[in-house]
């Protein structure tokens, strides 16, 4: 049992003449004792977020050009890796972002338009869609394209018409050397 302090304790004990309590002293009970920190204070209600988003970083990618070249067969020998092409940044907007060629004949453009130079010939005119899914992320699909569509640099292509849930940092890559990296925020 716990006595509450008196003036009559131990010396230098709790409630004691010259211990914690004792007045003027602090960290008796219910005083934080010397050098003691307190606790934050409980969180409050969430300050209200905006909707994530999402963006992709389109470009050539060395390291999978050469996985590819490895896997490739002959058809491939003519193939070089473009000296130069940029990056593009691209916001992922809307239900669904396409991923391919324009098509010249009709006019049909992808929003990730991989004919522009340095065109890159492993891309099918509909490769990919990268598609919203209900929790504001991104999944890919594959549409049946020529080449395939792998992820993170795995060696064997995605399903056709099975979405790939991604995660932030992913890597899709597609044609022979196009890698598209989706990053939330």
């Amino acid at each position: 049992m716990i006595s509450p302090p008196s003036g009559t304790g131990a010396p230098n004990g709790p409630g004691g003449p010259g211990g914690p309590g004792a007045p003027g002293q602090p960290g008796g009970y219910g005083y934080p004792h010397p050098g003691a920190t307190q606790a934050p204070p409980p969180p409050g209600p969430a300050a209200p977020q905006g909707p994530v988003t999402w963006t992709a970083t389109i470009g050539p990618d060395r390291e999978y050009f050469m996985a590819m070249m490895q896997r490739s067969g002959p058809e491939a020998a003519g193939l070089n890796l473009p000296a130069y092409s940029p990056e593009q940044q691209r916001a992922l907007t809307g239900n669904q972002v396409t991923i391919g060629r324009r098509r010249h004949s009709t006019g049909d453009t992808p929003d990730i338009d991989l004919s522009v130079p340095p065109e890159d010939p492993g891309v099918s005119h509909q490769h990919a869609v990268l598609v919203q899914q209900p929790d504001g992320s991104w999944a890919v699909v594959d549409q049946n394209s020529t080449n395939g569509t792998t992820v993170n640099g795995s060696e064997e292509p995605i399903q056709p018409f099975v979405p790939v849930p991604l995660q932030d940092g992913d890597r899709v890559h597609v044609g022979a050397w196009t890698t598209i990296t989706v990053r939330r925020g």
